[in-house]
């Protein structure tokens, strides 16, 4: 590393090559490839260079892997979970509609501690124990509605170091584990941003699907941090586990909702599944519900009857860039004691086949997180 180009830490010996995982492209599990020899990353200005503790998986991560934004995809992310899809198209296979550039270090969730700044940012971060923004603005200057996802844009977490941009890496003051902070960004933000978008009020019924899940699980704490009810969809076997972080009653997936729940009997949706209940989803909203979705697990092609939708004067909103406040507000949540995630299992990074093959099985129950190498 060129110590002209970038202040390091002085008690930090930075080398010149790293273990990671890179993608070589959309397919099953042979397209992730443990290395040991890629070269470390140099902070730019404005940078900072984050020697990498843990990133956990996430549902992102093996949508880009297997091709799943693909418009060409009509399935849920299971189906080609394992193998990929032959019907997926390279030219928009990732969230933002355009191609990925391979070999891609991804990794989401990144928490780690800063060893190296770049020009204009103050050496004084060197040493900060951090985690990173996963939907970053500063590479789209800023601009309304854009954002670069952490290890699809750009490189991310599953490495030994990453760079990220200084304003949008958040030193946090907490007793957390490092595996405990790398389970945050991406799933709790895209939750908190839902409520958000929402704007969940105290005194609501939130009905929240794929309860057990990261994203899921992190929409039961923070809706019941707002004050609203929280009626949960999840296995019948992971309804423990969602009761223990806040959800006020678990309807088993699969059920009915209109027959369990009533209809117009629900204030906001928090969706990430989709699928084949979307209709009764909106079946079970009160007039004038908002419908928050950011993810279809379950499948995202869905049949609309429109006139639900005027009818009963539903707003929907579909839910990806996140305004600034959404991650800042997260960061004083877990310095507050107001939220604290469920760890499932950790791994080496290693062994992220075993890591998304657990995910993919939705067995463990909590965050599956890979612990970086040091």
């Amino acid at each position: 590393m060129n110590r002209r180009a970038a202040k390091l830490s002085p008690t930090t010996s930075i080398p010149t090559t790293m273990s990671g995982v890179v993608l070589t492209g959309h397919g099953g599990f042979e397209k992730l490839q443990f290395k040991t020899d890629l070269p470390v990353p140099r902070p730019g200005p404005g940078e900072v260079l984050i020697k990498v503790a843990a990133a956990a998986i996430n549902n992102t991560d093996i949508n880009t892997r297997i091709g799943w934004y693909s418009k060409a995809v009509r399935s849920g992310t299971s189906e080609g979970g394992y193998t990929g899809f032959d019907s997926s198209h390279d030219d928009d296979a990732s969230w933002t509609g355009t191609a990925v550039s391979f070999p891609r270090i991804q990794g989401a969730d990144c928490c780690g501690c800063i060893v190296a700044v770049g020009e204009g940012v103050n050496d004084g971060r060197i040493g900060e124990r951090v985690i990173v923004r996963n939907l970053l603005r500063t590479y789209v200057d800023h601009r309304p509605w854009e954002c670069w996802t952490f290890g699809s844009e750009c490189d991310g977490a599953f490495a030994q170091y990453a760079k990220a941009p200084s304003r949008e890496t958040f030193k946090v003051k907490c007793d957390w584990s490092d595996v405990e902070l790398a389970s945050v960004p991406c799933a709790y933000s895209t939750a908190e941003g839902m409520l958000h978008r929402a704007d969940v009020r105290a005194g609501e019924t939130v009905l929240i699907t794929g309860a057990s899940g990261g994203v899921g699980s992190a929409a039961v704490q923070l809706a019941k941090r707002r004050g609203a009810t929280v009626i949960a969809v999840a296995g019948v076997a992971k309804a423990a586990q969602v009761r223990d972080v806040g959800a006020d009653r678990v309807v088993p997936r699969g059920e009915n909702l209109v027959n369990v729940i009533g209809k117009d009997t629900i204030d906001v949706i928090i969706d990430v599944a989709a699928g084949p209940q979307f209709a009764q989803l909106l079946d079970v909203l009160r007039r004038g519900g908002r419908y928050a979705v950011a993810g279809a697990i379950a499948g995202p092609i869905v049949e609309l009857d429109v006139r639900t939708l005027y009818l009963k004067d539903l707003t929907f909103l579909g839910c990806t860039f996140q305004e600034d406040v959404v991650f800042e507000n997260l960061v004083s949540y877990i310095e507050g004691g107001e939220i604290r995630p469920h760890i499932g299992e950790t791994y080496p990074l290693k062994d992220i086949v075993q890591a998304q093959e657990d995910f993919l099985s939705k067995k463990i129950s909590g965050k599956l997180v890979l612990v970086i190498p040091k």
